[in-house]
C-alpha cells in the first residue's frame, strides 16, 4: 500500500471563535462560552485563548472562571450557529477530497491521498526513497488551513499524517493555527517522547494503569511487550499498541456516509445536589426511562452494555459500565445502573449530575433464551411500548412507575421530549442533555 496522506483539521476555540464573529466587539476580550448558572449548567464549554491563558479550563464553574480571570465575558451557547460553520467548514474541505470523516462538530479526518491534483503545484513533492517531504506534507496542511481562515475567520490547527491516529495527535502539538506534519519518516523522533496520555484513547483510568507499568510515553507503550499489555487491557490493549506503534490502517469514511449510532445516553445536572440513595434512584430510573424508550424508537434492537456516569458537586465525576443480556427495558436498565452506583459510592455523597448511556446494539439479531421468550420478558417489552404508546397521546406524567409516586418533579421530568441535543459529541454517539 502507498503512503497515505491524512490531515486532521481541529476549529480553535471553536464556539468562543463563533461567539467574536457574531460579537466583534468581542475581540481580544476573555471570554467562555457556559451554560445555564439558574439550571446548574454553568460550567465552561469553551474559552478563548485569553482566558486559557490565564487558566480557565473546559469544565470549570463560572464562578471558578471569573475568579481565574476578572472581566471576563460570559456568552450562552448559540449550538444553531456552530453546526452552521462547522458546515461551512466542511464545504471547504470538501474542495479537496470525498473522504471527511467528523469526530464532532470542530474536528474532522480528510484523506487526500488521491486528490493531490486539486492543490497547487508544489516543487519536491517525494524523496529519492518515495516517501513525501515533510515540506509537502506541510503545504498540503497549511493550503486547508489558509482557505479556513481567510473564508471564514476562524483558525483550525492541522495534523498531517499517514494515519488517523498520528494525524489527531499531530493537530494537537502546534495550537493555535498551527500545521504539524508526523511522517512516515520522523514519526519515531516526533511523538514517541510524548506523554502516553496524548495518545487518542488513553484516559485517565489508562493513563494511570500504563504509568503503573512504566509505559510513560508513547515510546515506551510502542516497545512493551504485547502479552503484557494484553494480559491488562484484554483487546484494547492490542489496540493501543497498534495506535502507539503508527499500524492503524482504519480508512477515512466517505463525506456522505452516516457513521452507525453506538450507543444512546441522556444525562441530566439537578437543581440540588442528590445526597441519598432513594433520590439517585428515582432518577436513574427517570434516565432510563428515556433511553430506553430512545432505543425503542430506533432501528438498533437491543442493547448489551449499560454505562453509568456519576459528577459530584466538587465537579469530578467517574464512568462504570456492565454487560448485561441484550435488553431495551428500563426496568433492567435501570436496576444494571444503580446497581453501578452502589458498588461504586460510598456514602457520604453529593451528586451533580447523573448520566445513562447503553451500547452493544444487536441490530435485532439477538437469539433470546426459551426461558426468556415463554417468561416475562415480551410481556414486559409490549407493556413499556404500550406505556409509550399512552405517553405520546395523553402526556408524559399520564402514566408512571410506583418508585416516582410523591416525587412531583420527577413524574413530570420528561427527559426524551425536553432534552437538549448537543452537537458536541462524536459521529457514532447520540446524547441528550437537560
Amino acid at each position: 500500500m502507498s503512503e497515505r496522506i491524512i490531515i486532521h483539521s481541529d476549529l480553535n476555540n471553536f464556539y468562543a471563535s463563533v461567539e467574536r464573529l457574531l460579537n466583534p466587539e468581542l475581540k481580544g476580550v476573555p471570554l467562555a462560552v457556559c451554560g445555564n448558572e439558574e439550571e446548574r449548567h454553568g460550567i465552561v464549554l469553551a474559552k478563548s485563548e485569553e482566558a486559557k491563558r490565564r487558566g480557565v479550563k473546559t469544565g470549570d464553574t463560572i464562578w471558578q472562571a471569573k475568579r481565574k480571570c476578572p472581566g471576563i465575558a460570559i456568552i450562552p451557547p448559540h449550538f444553531d450557529r456552530y453546526i452552521e460553520y462547522s458546515r461551512k467548514a466542511r464545504a471547504i474541505y470538501a474542495r479537496y477530497t470525498d473522504r471527511i470523516e467528523g469526530y464532532g462538530i470542530d474536528e474532522c479526518w480528510l484523506d487526500i491521498t488521491q486528490f493531490l491534483a486539486v492543490f497547487p503545484r508544489f516543487g519536491g513533492i517525494k524523496e529519492e526513497d518515495g516517501f513525501y517531504t515533510d515540506e509537502y506534507l506541510r503545504f498540503l496542511g497549511d493550503t486547508i488551513r489558509f482557505a479556513v481562515r481567510g473564508e471564514l475567520g476562524l483558525t483550525v490547527s492541522v495534523g498531517v499524517s499517514f494515519n488517523k491516529i498520528f494525524a489527531k495527535l499531530g493537530s494537537d502539538l502546534k495550537k493555535p493555527d498551527g500545521t504539524s506534519v508526523i511522517s512516515a519518516r520522523n514519526y519515531k523522533n516526533v511523538i514517541y517522547g510524548l506523554p502516553v496520555e496524548d495518545l487518542l484513547m488513553v484516559g485517565g483510568a489508562t493513563s494511570k494503569k500504563l504509568h503503573a507499568m512504566g509505559c510513560d510515553t508513547i515510546g515506551a507503550l510502542a516497545a512493551a511487550d504485547d502479552g503484557r499489555i494484553i494480559k491488562a487491557f484484554g483487546k484494547f490493549g492490542s489496540t493501543l499498541l497498534t495506535y502507539a506503534r503508527g499500524l492503524d490502517d482504519s480508512p477515512v469514511a466517505h463525506m456522505d456516509e452516516h457513521r452507525e449510532l453506538k450507543s444512546i445516553g441522556n444525562s441530566q445536572t439537578f437543581a440540588y445536589d442528590l445526597t441519598d440513595c432513594d433520590s439517585v434512584e428515582r432518577n436513574l430510573y427517570v434516565l432510563s426511562e428515556s433511553v430506553a424508550a430512545r432505543l425503542r424508537a430506533s432501528d438498533r434492537g437491543l442493547a448489551d452494555t449499560v454505562q453509568l456516569w456519576v459528577r459530584y458537586s466538587d465537579m469530578t465525576s467517574f464512568t462504570a459500565q456492565k454487560k448485561v443480556r441484550h435488553t431495551a427495558l428500563c426496568g433492567e436498565i435501570a436496576k444494571t445502573a444503580i446497581e453501578l452506583f452502589k458498588s461504586n459510592v460510598k456514602a457520604p455523597f453529593a451528586v451533580r449530575a447523573l448520566g445513562v448511556t447503553v451500547s452493544g446494539f444487536d441490530g435485532s439479531s439477538s437469539q433470546l433464551t426459551l426461558d426468556e421468550t415463554c417468561g416475562t420478558y415480551f410481556r414486559r417489552e409490549r407493556a413499556e411500548r404500550a406505556v409509550d404508546d399512552i405517553r405520546k397521546k395523553h402526556g408524559y406524567a399520564s402514566i408512571q412507575r410506583g418508585i416516582l409516586i410523591g416525587d412531583d418533579k420527577s413524574m413530570h421530568n420528561d427527559i426524551k421530549n425536553s432534552r437538549l441535543k448537543r452537537p458536541a459529541g462524536t459521529d457514532g454517539e447520540e446524547k441528550g442533555d437537560t
